[in-house]
């Protein structure tokens, strides 16, 4: 079976020694953690952030970049092809884990949203119930955070214990929202997004054969909560996502409409906006926002094309340049 965590450690390993010219730094903890600084300390690299997104979807995914055009608004993007896209994007690449350290005498609380192979080792996220695969077989944990502060050597120990390896096998990426790594990492979400989409609204995630992405790579902010918001305005509205599937054309014709963003109650305005009108609740925003803007899947089975939605320049505009 593939390892996912074995992929992404051989990615850290090449950040590593590459370190300097990518504008990162790797450092080892007191119980032998390795913990890799994407811009909290540092200032990254484009081409740190493409390999740290390459890294979050376990070595199973090839991140490139580009440019996009949309009614006279030129954007620099993030283009993404994944191979066994389940097994990259949902029990790898999502941001589902939740890493939530206490305090204690000498470390402060730590928390942060972590994402990548790790979490096909801890297998402790309701989702994976649904999901086939596990990593169980991994020699390394690899675990990716975004976060504006670096972690200590106690939450490398609650990884580790919780992926069932000692600490000097877990390998810790960072980087903060609003930073170059930031932008990149989370545009590179843009197939992973549309099937947690898929997810959300029924779809069997088993017949998806192959994701290719097109995502606008937001501007680095000043801070993270503006960070926030134009990088999701440039998935909501500015990316987009083909999919191959293996399914019958009543099954597609049953979600379509429902996969891209435009088919949420909130969409049509800046994520920023839509964050104050809420008083700053993330969980009060529609979760069917969470999508590409345009999502078009073909099935292999019938070879008919479906397609909904589309990119939204005036909002990206808004967003972006303002």
């Amino acid at each position: 079976m593939l390892s996912v965590n074995e992929r992404a450690a051989a990615l850290f390993a090449g950040m590593e020694a590459a370190a300097e010219a990518l504008e990162v730094s790797v450092t080892r903890l007191a119980n032998g953690a390795a913990v890799l600084d994407a811009g909290v300390e540092t200032v990254g690299s484009l081409e740190a952030g493409r390999l740290f997104a390459e890294v979050c979807l376990g070595g199973l995914g090839s991140v490139r970049f580009g440019a996009v055009e949309a009614d006279g608004l030129d954007l620099p993007a993030v283009t993404v092809d994944v191979r066994h896209p389940v097994t990259a994007c949902m029990a790898a690449q999502y941001a589902g884990w939740a890493v939530n350290v206490a305090a204690t005498e000498t470390t402060k609380k730590y928390f942060a949203m972590g994402s990548g192979p790790a979490r096909a080792l801890y297998a402790g996220e309701p989702l994976y119930e649904e999901l086939e695969y596990r990593d169980q077989g991994a020699t390394a944990a690899v675990l990716a955070l975004e976060s504006r502060t670096l972690p200590t050597a106690a939450v490398a120990d609650w990884v580790a214990h919780k992926c069932g390896l000692p600490a000097d096998r877990v390998f810790l990426l960072v980087a903060p929202t609003a930073s170059l790594v930031g932008s990149v990492q989370i545009a590179a979400r843009i197939v992973e997004t549309g099937l947690h989409k898929m997810h959300e609204v029924g779809f069997d995630l088993g017949a998806v054969r192959s994701g290719f992405g097109v995502c606008p790579l937001a501007p680095v902010a000043a801070d993270d909560v503006t960070a926030i918001g134009r990088t999701n305005d440039g998935v909501l509205y500015g990316g987009r996502a083909w999919y191959t599937v293996e399914a019958e054309d009543a099954a597609l014709e049953a979600v379509i409409g429902a996969l891209p963003s435009s088919a949420s109650r909130d969409y049509g305005v800046p994520f920023a906006e839509l964050f104050a009108r809420y008083e700053g609740d993330f969980y009060k925003i529609d979760p069917l926002l969470f999508s590409p803007a345009a999502v078009t899947i073909t099935n292999r089975r019938s070879g008919r094309t479906f397609c909904a939605g589309g990119v939204n320049p005036a909002v990206l505009r808004r967003s972006f340049v303002a």
